[in-house]
This record gives structure tokens, C-alpha cells and sequence, in this order.
């Protein structure tokens, strides 16, 4: 599936198109360039859900964790700064990747063995006008 994004005028449009997309799958891989929009498309789902926090990147964090307007959990990694793959085993990835709640993943060619089989690849790329291909 293909979904693009033209500007951020329409960027919601393509958030909607995507929770639809989601289904009963839990954990999403982003992968994408530095500045290809995976976190402003993330920070645009996760609104969409009906996250009110405030939606940032969690590059030195490495995990935020946000709740929708009907309570259900949202974890956001970004492994962009992960130094090695011990440190994901160090904050027990485990009990977010398998816990059922949504896990959206930035930078996940960083710790590509420890994704769950059933994981949602998802491509951002840019393209030459400025827009954004999303591929699942």
C-alpha cells in the first residue's frame, strides 16, 4: 500500500488513511532518511488516535510513551542514538514490542533482529517535489 503526502496541508488525510491501514497490527518500523518526515508522519498518527501529550521525537530518551483520548498506550521509540543492540535488551524492549500496545519505531535497522516477526515495515521517502511516499 501507498499512501502520499503532497504538503502537511494534507498530512492528516494520510494519518487517516493510515490508522485504517493499520489494522490489528501493533508495531510499526519507520524507516526512511534523517529528515524524510518520520516523525512528523508519526507525531500526525498518533493525533489522529486522539494523543493529546505533546508529540516529540524521543532521540535521546530513545521511548515516549503517550496515551489516546480513550486511554490506550502509544510507545514511540527512536533508536537513532543506540550505541549497541544490548541497550534495546537493557530497557526491555520485550515488554513493549509484546505487549499489544501501538509501537511505532524509528530507526529500526538499528536493532532489526529484535523486531517481532509480524512488524509493519513502513518506508518514508521524499521525493523530488518535495513530497512524501509512504509504503507498507
Amino acid at each position: 500500500m501507498e499512501i502520499k503526502i503532497n504538503s502537511l496541508d494534507n498530512i492528516q488525510d494520510a494519518a487517516h488513511e493510515f490508522v485504517t491501514a493499520m489494522g490489528d497490527n501493533t508495531v510499526f518500523a519507520f524507516y526512511g532518511k534523517m529528515g524524510a518526515g518520520k516523525t512528523t508522519f508519526i507525531k500526525a498518527v498518533c493525533e489522529y488516535l486522539g494523543v493529546t501529550d505533546v508529540i516529540n521525537s524521543p532521540t535521546f530518551s530513545i521511548i515516549n510513551e503517550y496515551r489516546s483520548e480513550s486511554g490506550e498506550l502509544i510507545y514511540h521509540f527512536d533508536f537513532y542514538r543506540i550505541n549497541k543492540i544490548e541497550e534495546a535488551f537493557d530497557f526491555g524492549y520485550e515488554d513493549y514490542f509484546y505487549c499489544g500496545a501501538i509501537c511505532f519505531i524509528e530507526w529500526p535497522e538499528l536493532i532489526e533482529e529484535l523486531l517481532p516477526l509480524d512488524c509493519v515495515k513502513v518506508t518514508i521517502e521524499e521525493q523530488k517535489d518535495g513530497s512524501r511516499l509512504i509504503t507498507l
